[in-house]
């Protein structure tokens, strides 16, 4: 470790470390299932986290209803299964649970509260510099770990995404992005617009509706609505049984099959599907369709009511593509994250602009001179483990080849060392 000085010292403590492995940056349960997996083989690493706990998007960002939406079996990380006395949906108390339970026994010690400002791979030396700003005592202090590997861990959802509308400044109500929203209670009896119609904005029309608030939820295109069970097994299940033996678009035509019987037609209601099944869009691009758990039979009765897109808004009002004019009183974004790697990864070969690795799944978790990244699959807490397992025995190889080759070298100066006496 390096003290330097410098015109900023009385505000900085300035050091330089050496980590004998990887850096992974972010402690959500991409960073920890890498961890785990080097963990295992003996490697050693420093895992950065910007939060001041591991998976603060769970911790932080969610609201207080949310459950998995896909059976837990689906949702576990590498060699650690969920308790078997969890539901078969668990609540996001039994999720963070679960994933605190998973650092402690693979002994896992982020650095909390250490915000990456830049990750830079130094061709000259071979080496990645990631500089960090830690925010955790009264005193800031700025640190550059030097690494071999780099293991971007921050995943899709690391930012809320937030569009830009015409005139939100002028509404003069309360505005916020689903990320903050908790619960419906301070809503009752409010006229609320939830502008996005995927899992998060559906279940936040039916929290309000359940809280006695009035929601009008904003659905600008085609979505597809699928049931959450079919025939009393998940339908996130069935499709993963399916497509071991029948060709994608196969399954999709007999998920939307379902989906009808089921549901019945929605575009009656304002919800219109895709051209391309739910499977194939998600496998293109990225979009997970909803799975309905309760919403659709409040959009039946009148008490969500689905609207198209939004021009403008004004005070106290939204104006509608199709001209209408909705008296509101609040406005919740449910629109969605996106990366935040190209605010402070300097590297441009194999992140594309947005953010997300530019080859795809499975082959998006390896790049060149040490570079990974885990959790960008669009295939959900699945795609994630998938990847980490990949990354860890990569990594792992790679270190072991490293240390065996400094200890052949090491002895070979030793030898020579004792050959001049």
């Amino acid at each position: 470790m390096f003290q330097t000085s410098g015109p900023d010292h009385d505000f900085f403590a300035r050091r330089c470390i050496w980590v004998n492995g990887p850096v992974i940056v972010g402690a959500g349960p991409s960073g920890l299932a890498v961890g785990s997996g080097l963990r295992g083989q003996g490697v050693p690493f420093v895992m950065l986290e910007r939060a001041n706990c591991i998976a603060s998007l769970w911790q932080n960002r969610t609201y207080d209803r949310l459950k998995l939406h896909i059976p837990k079996q689906f949702c576990q990380l590498p060699s650690f299964p969920f308790p078997e006395d969890f539901p078969e949906y668990p609540t996001k108390y039994q999720f963070i649970n679960y994933l605190e339970s998973y650092a402690k026994h693979f002994n896992i010690n982020p650095h909390f509260n250490e915000t990456v400002q830049s990750a830079k791979y130094d061709e000259t030396f071979g080496l990645w510099r990631v500089k960090t700003v830690s925010t955790s005592s009264s005193n800031p202090s700025e640190v550059e770990y030097i690494c071999r590997w780099l293991v971007v861990a921050t995943g899709e959802n690391a930012e809320k995404f937030l569009p830009e509308f015409e005139g939100l400044q002028d509404f003069g109500g309360h505005v916020m992005h689903a990320c903050d929203y908790k619960s419906g209670e301070s809503y009752r009896g409010e006229r609320v617009l939830v502008v996005g119609c995927g899992n998060s904005g559906m279940e936040v029309s039916l929290d309000l509706c359940n809280h006695k608030a009035s929601p009008s939820m904003v659905v600008r295109s085609s979505v597809h609505v699928l049931p959450r069970e079919i025939l009393g097994r998940s339908t996130f299940e069935l499709a993963v049984t399916m497509m071991k033996w029948l060709p994608l678009w196969m399954v999709d035509k007999i998920l939307l099959l379902f989906a009808w019987l089921i549901l019945g037609n929605l575009e009656k209601y304002g919800l219109t599907r895709p051209c391309l099944g739910p499977l194939q869009l998600k496998n293109t691009q990225g979009k997970t369709p909803v799975l309905d758990i309760g919403a659709l039979e409040k959009i039946r009765s009148g008490k969500i009511k689905v609207v198209p897109g939004i021009k403008r808004f004004s005070s106290g009002k939204a104006e509608l593509v199709n001209g209408e004019i909705l008296q509101i009183d609040s406005v919740i974004l449910a629109t969605g994250y996106r990366s935040n790697v190209p605010s402070w990864l300097k590297e441009s070969e194999f992140f594309s602009e947005d953010g997300i690795p530019k080859n795809q799944f499975p082959n998006g978790w390896k790049g060149n001179a040490g570079l990974y990244a885990v959790g960008f699959t669009k295939r959900g807490l699945s795609g994630a483990s998938l990847d980490a397992i990949s990354v860890a025995f990569d990594i792992a190889k790679s270190w072991k080849e490293e240390t065996k080759q400094k200890k052949i070298t090491v002895a070979a100066r030793h030898r020579r060392c004792i050959s001049h006496f």
